[in-house]
């Protein structure tokens, strides 16, 4: 009876190790299946261009609704008056004014042509602030006695949630139009990043890394940085050599389309470096000849690999606060977008403020954007005094100087 017993027993407990494993391995197919359903996707992203804008817009509203949604049903919101309406209105303010900030930025030599277009540019924050207004006096007027600290709970939750979401998705635009390649090379930091520390961690993993996720390895986390700052360096050197993703984003105002022609800048224009002497010694090279921008690409990798993945563990402590597993079942085997974005918005805002610190310089197509909204009198004032710089610089051909 006991022998009988214990072979049962082993039994059960082979079948469920196996259908553990088998589970597992399912898992690991979809997951797999899918993430190259989604880098395919991003590809179709960078060939469609400048219009991928759309698709940042898409994820936005998409990460907003997932984390709405799980306020609205960890705080048991459902007899709150006009909570989600309210919610979505302020979503729609926030946009209007920062997509509405963009348009008049880049746009401002079309929005002239038009006279509605030319009244709400004129007062585009005055109507931004007003339309806020609105929507803060619908909330006090929602008010109800018995659900005053819920209300204005959500009330907070949904304005985080738009400080989160909303600006730092709009700052992955603005780095669209510095150029493509500020979209693309930070977007696939943080992908490359992701899979290789998952690689490295399950194959050579064994010290935990952090207690919020039991799963990530120091193994993991060293082996994705060097792996990372690898791909990055590489990757910087293939786009860099198309003009197609290094120019910024203009608008050709013949077309009403987007253009990326330019004369590439310098940090996109090959240049041979000096190798120091410990390294010449080594290797036998003295010097190397690389693009400025892959120099910049190890500092944009080295972030997305030691500090991105803090993005990915500040959203497993919100998730385990809250007693839930994925933000959504939007991607099976991923869980939500918010799930794959956690860390793309700290990368995209870091990348911002690299570009704003060490990059960034005049963009000709944006100031003959905004020298065409000024009145003609006042272009021909800027007219003549470019021509008197550029004439005692000795920029000026000898026959332009005498014409005039």
């Amino acid at each position: 009876m006991l022998y009988s017993w214990k072979y049962t027993h082993g039994a059960r407990q082979r079948v469920i190790c196996l259908y553990s494993i088998l589970h597992r391995w399912k898992n690991y197919w979809i997951r797999g299946v899918l993430s190259l359903a989604m880098i395919s996707g991003f590809f179709l992203i960078i060939y469609m261009g400048p219009v991928a804008l759309i698709l940042v817009m898409t994820v936005q509203i998409k990460c907003f609704q997932e984390i709405i949604t799980i306020g609205y049903r960890v705080y048991h919101s459902y007899e709150l008056p006009w909570f989600r309406t309210l919610s979505w209105y302020f979503l729609i303010c926030v946009n209007y004014f920062f997509y509405g900030e963009t348009v008049a930025d880049y746009f401002g030599a079309l929005v002239q042509r038009e006279e509605p277009l030319q009244f709400l540019a004129r007062y585009h924050r005055f109507i931004s602030f007003a339309l806020y207004l609105a929507g803060f006096c619908m909330f006090v007027l929602s008010l109800v006695k018995k659900h005053y600290r819920l209300q204005f709970y959500m009330f907070a939750w949904t304005h985080v949630t738009l400080l989160i979401v909303v600006t730092q998705s709009h700052l992955v635009i603005q780095n669209l139009f510095e150029g493509m390649i500020w979209f693309i090379v930070p977007i696939s930091i943080v992908i490359c990043n992701d899979i290789m520390a998952y690689l490295f961690g399950f194959f050579f993993g064994r010290t935990p890394l952090i207690k919020l996720s039991p799963k990530k390895t120091w193994e993991g986390f060293i082996g994705g940085f060097f792996a990372t700052v690898v791909f990055g360096f590489i990757l910087a050197y293939l786009l860099s050599q198309f003009q197609y993703f290094v120019c910024p984003v203009g608008v050709n105002s013949e077309t009403n389309g987007f253009t990326v022609e330019c004369e590439p800048s310098d940090i996109f224009v090959m240049h041979e470096y000096t190798l120091p002497a410990v390294v010449q010694n080594t290797l036998r090279w003295k010097t190397v000849n690389l693009y400025p921008f892959q120099i910049h690409s190890i500092f944009l990798s080295s972030f997305g690999s030691l500090i991105g993945p803090f993005g990915g563990f500040f959203a497993s402590g919100f998730k385990r606060a809250f007693k839930i597993k994925d933000f959504a079942n939007t991607i099976p085997g991923h869980g939500g977008i918010m799930d794959r974005f956690d860390c793309q918005y700290l990368m995209a805002t870091f990348t911002h403020v690299y570009i704003g610190s060490f990059i960034r310089g005049p963009n000709p197509s944006k100031v003959l954007q905004q020298l065409l909204m000024l009145r003609p009198e006042q272009q021909l004032s800027i007219f003549h005094t470019l021509h008197s710089q550029l004439r005692e610089r000795g920029m000026l051909p000898q026959a332009a100087a005498q014409a005039e």
